[in-house]
C-alpha cells in the first residue's frame, strides 16, 4: 500500500514538473521582458510599479467608491454604425436587467428635479432589483435619493466633447449604472464578434496600410512567422504621433485582457459563482513564447498609456482647484471629502518626475502639426463609435467608459493653453468637463492603475507556483 502510495505521488511529482518549469520561466521571461526603460519616453517601468502601488492605486480605488464617480450614465442600445449587428451576447453575464420602470419615481422619469420629495422605500421592490445583479449582469438598480441628485449633477455638465463621440444623456435609453455592482469581468464574451471589434480599430483605424499585418493576424499569410518584425519595422518608421495612437490602443487593449484574466469565472456551484485570476488565461495572452514576444509588447504598452493619462491628471489638475468646481452629489459633507482625495491624488501625480512630455508631439509646421492632429482626433473618435458594436452590455459599458476616459485624457493634454487661462471663479468658456468625461476620466485611470497591481499580483502567483 505504501509503495502503492509512494509510486503514485512520484507520477503526480512527475507530471507537475513540466507545468512547475513553465510557470517558473514564464515567471523570469515576464519579468525581464517587462521591464527597463519605456520606448517614446524617458520612464522605466519599476519606477511607474512603485508609484502606482504605494501611491496611487489605494487613493483611486477609494475614490472609485464615491457616490460621484460610481454612476456613470450611459446609452448601451445605441446600435452599432458600421456593420449589421449579430445580434446581443446571450451569456447570461452579459446581459442589461435594468429595474422595472414602474419602481423609478415620476419625477425621475419626467426629467425635472425633485429633490426634496421623499418617496419610502419599499423593501420588497429592492429585492427584486437586486435580482438584476446576475453575475456579471449590468444592475441599473438605484435609490431614490441617487436618482434625484443624478438630476441636480445634469446641470453642472457642459455638452462638449473633442476625441469622443458622446452619449446624449437625455435619451430615453440612457441609464445610470452603479459601476461598483458591474465590475469588469470575464463574462464568457468572445468569438468572431469581438475579434471583429478588435480586427476593426487596428486596421481601419491605427494609420496601417492592409499590406502590414499585425502580430498574431489569424489572416496574415505568414501566421506571423517573422514574429512580428515586419509590422514593428513598419511601426518604427512611423511619425511619433502615429506610434503613440498604436502603442494607446493596444495598451487599451493589454489593459482589458489584464482585467478578465484578473477577474475570471474560475468556478460555480449551486449558482454561486467563484471569480479570481487565471494563470493559464494569462499565459495565453501574455506568455513570451505562446505571443511570440507579442505579449511584453503588450504589457510595456499598457504602461506607457499609464502614463499618458498620469501626464493628463497633472495637467487637468488646476480645473479642480478652483473653488467654483464641486462634485456635487447634494451630500454635502461627503462632496467635500470627495473633492480633498481628488486634490490629493492630483498633488501625487504632479510629484511624479518622469513624464511623458506631449509637447514633442503636433510639433512641426503649423499647419502640418494641425491637419495631423485632427486625423488623430477623428480616428480616435472613430474607435469610440465602435465600442457601439460590442455585443456584450457588460463589455460595451467597459469599454465605452474607457475609451471615453482616454479621450478625454487628449482632450485635457492638448488644451494647456485653454486650462492655464481658467478663471478662478467664474466657468470657463475655453475648457470644460462634463460630469460624464470627468468620471469616465478618473474611473479609466482606475482601471489602469488596477491593471498594473494585477500584473504584480500575477508576478507573485507564478513565484508561488513554483
Amino acid at each position: 500500500m505504501r509503495q502503492g502510495l509512494r509510486r503514485a505521488g512520484a507520477q503526480g511529482a512527475a507530471a507537475a514538473a513540466p507545468l512547475l518549469v513553465a510557470l517558473s520561466f514564464l515567471l523570469s521571461a515576464v519579468g525581464a521582458q517587462v521591464a527597463g526603460v519605456l520606448d517614446d519616453c524617458l520612464c522605466d517601468i519599476d519606477s511607474i510599479d512603485n508609484f502606482n502601488t504605494y501611491k496611487i492605486f489605494p487613493k483611486i480605488k477609494k475614490l472609485q467608491e464615491r457616490d460621484y464617480f460610481r454612476y456613470y450614465k450611459v446609452n448601451l442600445k445605441r446600435p452599432c454604425p458600421f456593420w449589421a449587428e449579430d445580434g446581443h451576447c446571450s451569456i447570461k453575464d452579459c446581459h442589461v436587467e435594468p429595474c422595472p420602470e414602474s419602481k423609478i419615481p415620476v419625477g425621475i422619469k419626467a426629467g425635472h428635479s425633485n429633490k426634496y420629495l421623499k418617496v419610502a422605500n419599499n423593501t420588497k421592490e429592492l429585492e427584486d432589483c437586486e435580482q438584476a445583479n446576475k453575475l456579471g449582469a449590468i444592475n441599473s438598480t438605484l435609490s431614490n435619493q441617487s436618482k434625484e441628485a443624478f438630476i441636480d449633477w445634469a446641470r453642472y455638465d457642459d455638452s462638449q466633447d473633442h476625441f469622443c463621440e458622446l452619449d446624449d444623456e437625455r435619451s430615453p435609453a440612457a441609464q445610470y449604472v452603479d459601476l461598483l455592482l458591474n465590475p469588469e469581468r470575464y463574462t464568457g464574451y468572445k468569438g468572431t464578434s469581438a475579434w471583429r471589434v478588435w480586427n476593426s480599430i487596428y486596421e481601419e483605424n491605427c494609420f496601417k496600410p492592409r499590406s502590414v499585418y499585425r502580430p498574431l493576424n489569424p489572416l496574415a499569410p505568414s501566421r506571423g512567422e517573422d514574429n512580428g518584425e515586419s509590422f514593428y519595422t513598419w511601426l518604427e518608421g512611423l511619425c511619433l504621433e502615429k506610434r503613440v495612437f498604436y502603442k494607446l490602443i493596444s495598451g487599451l487593449h493589454a489593459s482589458i485582457n489584464l482585467h478578465l484574466c484578473a477577474n475570471y469565472l474560475l468556478e460555480e456551484t449551486w449558482g454561486k459563482p467563484s471569480w479570481g485570476p487565471n494563470i493559464k488565461e494569462f499565459k495565453r495572452r501574455f506568455d513570451p513564447v505562446e505571443t511570440k514576444g507579442e505579449g511584453p509588447r503588450r504589457l510595456k504598452n499598457l504602461y506607457f498609456l499609464y502614463l499618458i493619462e498620469l501626464r493628463a491628471l497633472s495637467k487637468v489638475a488646476p480645473y479642480f482647484e478652483r473653488s467654483i468646481v464641486d462634485l456635487y452629489t447634494g451630500n454635502v459633507e461627503e462632496d467635500a471629502d470627495t473633492k480633498t482625495l481628488l486634490l490629493n491624488i492630483f498633488q501625487d501625480t504632479k510629484s511624479f518626475p518622469m513624464h511623458f512630455d506631449e509637447k514633442s508631439m503636433f510639433a512641426g509646421d503649423k499647419k502640418g502639426a494641425k491637419s495631423l492632429k485632427e486625423e488623430f482626433r477623428l480616428h480616435f473618435k472613430n474607435i469610440s463609435r465602435i465600442m457601439d458594436c460590442v455585443g456584450c452590455d457588460k463589455c460595451r459599458l467597459w469599454g465605452k467608459l474607457q475609451t471615453q476616459g482616454l479621450g478625454t485624457a487628449l482632450k485635457i493634454l492638448f488644451s494647456e493653453k485653454e486650462i492655464q487661462k481658467l478663471p478662478e471663479n467664474s466657468p470657463s468658456k475655453g475648457f470644460q468637463l462634463t460630469r460624464q468625461e470627468i468620471v469616465a476620466l478618473l474611473n479609466a485611470f482606475g482601471r489602469l492603475s488596477t491593471s498594473i497591481r494585477e500584473l504584480q499580483n500575477f508576478k507573485v502567483l507564478l513565484q508561488h507556483s513554483r
